[in-house]
């Protein structure tokens, strides 16, 4: 009930909300509902998810029937494997949102989306991990990936929007150099005090596991820029750290973004320079690896990201789930640090429950509502929820 109230609020406001003094005729408020969703769609086979997509894959169903029951308006999916084709996308809108899902709703379109290469599974031609050759065999030819991937495109990201998207000025940032970010820092093995990349692999490394992308959205006369990203988890690596500290700086990417218009080094894929202007509305999303309190990683660059002046002061979206699982965890002797109705993930019995997916709108946004999606383990809903580790954040907003 509480999830229809919201959406007749959503559709009413949208609708029949005043003009407010200074705004051009014929403006509305429009309330939107915005996502990120890490699906777990994916395979470490080419081509792996296209084929479960084309049976009746349960997974898919059930992360379908999680977006049908909370109808995101702009929502991010990672980890959905990408394919040139595009056609892993196609089959998920037309044989899963648009078509009613046990425990879900009613069929859910998404006129346009948006979707590119990532960095993961791509060979660098590189010994990235140090361990004496190039692309080794097994599970391990992933590490000398630009981002770690056992073919191109797994772990890819999907943006679904009911808004028109003008991807003729979408910026990627997939080719930056991790270099290229002032400050930056070639990890260094603590046993032999040098630099773990040597200069020759430290001025080529990319700096985004996945890609981060700038998807401008079009809503009435108004854009809204869709920042979005994956960075990649800070462990899996040695006593350098260098997964940690790539996680840092993937974030720290979207502050500097943020930080002024003109930023020379701040170069994309299509070779425009600079950052995102100073009075431009926006909402970062991503499952961005780094809880500001419990795990691993370095929890000064989500916090910092958090408080960035430009990024909206709200209450941290939360769940009964999420804080179920935290105090059953507790109890167990796994103490969090945090809030356990702020995690957004089940990480197992090392990590236990983390926030790691946010949604972080710009100021200038009226926020009117916000939650995670993770019900409790005897709500009705919880049969839908358990399609992937994480659950999907939602924030509501209006402008």
């Amino acid at each position: 009930m509480r999830t229809l109230f919201l959406l007749l609020t959503m559709t009413l406001a949208a609708c029949h909300s005043p003009k407010k003094p200074g705004e051009p005729a014929g403006r509305q408020v429009v309330t939107m509902r915005v996502a990120t969703y890490n699906t777990s769609l994916f395979s470490d086979d080419a081509g792996g998810v296209i084929r479960q997509l084309e049976g009746d894959d349960a997974h898919a169903r059930k992360i379908a029937a999680v977006l049908q029951k909370v109808r995101p308006d702009l929502v991010l999916l990672n980890e959905f494997d990408y394919d040139d084709a595009h056609r892993a996308a196609d089959l998920f809108q037309q044989r899963y949102l648009d078509v009613a899902q046990p425990g879900g709703g009613d069929p859910l379109h998404y006129a346009y989306r948006y979707l590119a290469p990532v960095n993961t599974g791509v060979p660098s031609g590189l010994d990235l991990d140090r361990n004496g050759s190039v692309g080794s065999t097994g599970r391990e030819r992933g590490n000398d990936a630009w981002g770690y991937g056992l073919h191109p495109g797994q772990y890819g990201m999907l943006v679904l929007s009911r808004f028109p998207i003008d991807e003729a000025q979408v910026r990627t940032f997939q080719l930056l150099r991790w270099s290229a970010v002032p400050g930056a820092s070639n990890p260094v093995d603590p046993t032999t005090h040098e630099p773990f990349y040597t200069d020759a692999v430290w001025k080529q490394l990319r700096l985004s596991s996945k890609s981060h992308w700038d998807v401008p959205v079009r809503i009435q006369d108004r854009v809204v820029y869709f920042l979005v990203s994956h960075p990649t988890p800070p462990v899996f690596d040695g006593p350098e750290n260098r997964n940690g500290l790539r996680n840092a700086d993937e974030i720290r990417l979207w502050r500097e973004y943020l930080g002024a218009s003109d930023v020379p080094w701040l170069c994309d894929d299509q070779g425009r320079c600079g950052g995102l202007a100073a009075d431009a509305r926006f909402v970062i999303a991503g499952d961005l690896n780094n809880d500001p309190a419990d795990g691993d990683g370095h929890h000064e660059a989500i916090i910092e990201l958090l408080e960035h002046p430009r990024v909206m002061r709200m209450a941290t979206p939360r769940s009964e789930g999420g804080e179920e699982v935290a105090l059953a965890y507790a109890a167990k002797g796994l103490q969090r640090h945090g809030a356990p109705a702020h995690v957004t993930g089940d990480f197992g019995r090392r990590n236990g429950a983390l926030r790691l997916d946010y949604v972080l709108p710009s100021t200038g946004f009226a926020l009117t509502g916000s939650g995670v999606f993770w019900p409790k383990k005897d709500h009705p809903d919880a049969a839908i929820a358990d399609g992937s580790d994480h659950h999907l954040v939602w924030v509501d907003l209006a402008l």
